[in-house]
């Protein structure tokens, strides 16, 4: 622990370099953060004497990330509303059902058609599933696109997977660690997190008079104390019910939306997402390790997945919108902001190798999710470029014709 200062100096010292070069390219930042902690991880390369892996730190790194990941979504929720989001109840379920649907068959086909036994399918289906919340939330901020007609879509589905996610590692976990599973236990498990999601939502809503009262705090270091409580508070209970604490984040920040303190809130948080955020994006970097990724079964089996990954988005995408009555080109930015995968795939890797299923599951996962996270962030970001091309071939939208001069 005697050099850990020095490390978080170096971390922070890198993530600006990545940031500074991200700039001067015009290019998404996220994928530099993340090969920059791969870089310096605890599985990077090292000579002898010189080794610049970061070891000592990397738990408080790890800690702090997940810290950024809850200001992420916090700041999503914040740009959002609650009334917005339970208008579209039916949309989103619809929407969201369409998503999971589609991505974890076809999930469960690639797998199938790779060879693998059973219990490796449902992981790499549940891997190919879930996309990351925390890239979702940066670009969506990044990109300005929280305003846009189909983010509330976006974020629905992302409520939606989570859900889905209580569920399925219901089963899983019962599989393959226990080898059976309870009926009863998982719908008491999707029960609890919709509870959970609906009760916050419901009750938060009604309480829109209260908060603008005692939330009237002139003091801004008083004022931020209480929105961090209720944060970290409310994030940290949602984990306990086996709601994802990045959930819990983002329906704190949907409740405080409907707020008359949201602009304060939002200029206080911004800081504090930027710089946890970075390190989230660095941390998940680290966690990766460089050698195990490029073996000929390895990466002949993440781009498979990659492909099969775009297709289902686009379709999952196209098919929420249109049910939406959103139009081809708001249905395209759908299945292209919520490609990318990340924290959730790592997970489901993890709790396969917890039951001793075959080794190829997680430097897979690693590299399926390294691909993705700098291939989504690349596609949101040229949407328009991508639903040109899209729309040379399927013609969705006429050309407009131009007017000839009178």
């Amino acid at each position: 622990m005697e050099h850990i200062v020095f490390e978080i100096g170096l971390a922070i010292g890198l993530i600006a370099l990545g940031g500074l070069i991200s700039a001067r390219l015009r290019f998404s930042v996220i994928p530099l953060y993340i090969l920059v902690g791969m870089a310096v991880g605890p599985h990077a390369f090292h000579w002898g004497a010189i080794d610049l892996r970061f070891i000592h730190s990397a738990e408080l790194i790890d800690v702090l990330g997940r810290i950024g990941v809850l200001f992420l979504l916090f700041y999503l929720g914040l740009e959002f509303s609650v009334g917005r989001l339970l208008k579209s109840g039916k949309n989103i379920a619809v929407g969201g059902t369409i998503y999971i649907a589609i991505n974890f068959t076809l999930g469960m086909l690639f797998g199938w058609i790779s060879g693998f036994p059973l219990e490796e399918i449902l992981v790499i289906a549940g891997i190919t599933t879930i996309s990351s919340s925390a890239i979702v939330a940066k670009v969506l901020v990044d990109l300005k696109r929280t305003a846009n007609p189909e983010t509330e879509m976006i974020l629905g589905i992302i409520m939606f997977e989570d859900v889905f996610l209580a569920v399925y590692l219901s089963i899983l976990s019962g599989l393959i660690l226990s080898g059976s599973t309870s009926l009863g236990g998982v719908l008491l498990s999707a029960a609890v997190s919709l509870g959970f999601m609906l009760a916050v939502l419901i009750i938060g809503r009604k309480a829109v008079p209260l908060l603008n009262k005692y939330l009237n705090i002139k003091s801004n270091e008083i004022f931020l104390l209480v929105i961090f409580a209720a944060l970290f508070i409310i994030a940290g209970f949602s984990e306990k019910l086996h709601v994802a604490e990045a959930i819990g984040a983002l329906l704190v920040g949907l409740v405080l939306a409907e707020t008359q303190h949201r602009k304060r809130i939002e200029s206080l948080i911004i800081p504090f997402r930027d710089f946890f955020g970075a390190i989230f994006f660095f941390g998940f970097g680290l966690t990766i390790d460089p050698t195990s990724l490029f073996t000929k079964e390895t990466v002949f089996l993440s781009l498979g997945a990659v492909i099969v990954t775009l297709i289902g988005n686009f379709v999952a995408g196209m098919l929420a919108g249109r049910t939406a009555g959103l139009t081809p080109k708001s249905s395209t930015n759908i299945g292209l902001t919520i490609v990318s995968r990340g924290e959730f795939s790592i997970i489901v890797a993890n709790l396969g190798k917890a039951g001793g299923l075959l080794a190829v599951l997680q430097p897979f996962a690693a590299l399926y999710v390294l691909i993705l996270a700098i291939l989504g962030p690349l596609l949101t970001k040229e949407t328009k470029l991508v639903y040109r091309a899209l729309n040379k071939i399927f013609k969705w939208e006429l050309p407009k014709r131009s007017v000839p001069d009178q």
